[in-house]
């Protein structure tokens, strides 16, 4: 059984920085496209960030310079460095495994940034 579990996500004020965690189990995370997405209320999920098996990322126009997307293999995570917050970064953020037709989502971590 395929688990995505996010941690990591919480309130903090504008130009703050928070750093989430996707751990995995159950699957071959190492071959797995790994990503985040966000969806705050009334809007539709977005992609955030994502990182492949071989290491190459790709950003949201949104956040790049300011958000790093990495993966640790050997633990089984992703991770998301969230620099200079901004309050439209606020949103329930998940972690999505994928891999060819198959995809998993975390239950997501809610960030706000609020001063």
């Amino acid at each position: 059984q395929v688990q995505l579990v996010e941690s990591g996500g919480g309130l903090v004020q504008p130009g703050g920085s928070l750093r989430l965690s996707c751990a995995a189990s159950g699957m071959s995370f190492r071959l797995y496209t790994m990503g985040w997405y966000r969806q705050a209320p009334g809007s539709q999920r977005e992609l955030v960030a994502t990182i492949t098996s071989a290491g190459d990322t790709n950003y949201a126009d949104s956040v790049k310079g300011r958000f790093t997307i990495s993966r640790d293999n050997a633990k089984s995570s992703v991770y998301l460095e969230m620099n200079s917050l901004k309050p439209e970064d606020a949103a329930v953020y998940y972690c999505r495994g994928s891999l060819g037709s198959r995809g998993y989502w975390g239950q997501g971590t809610q960030v706000t940034v609020s001063s």
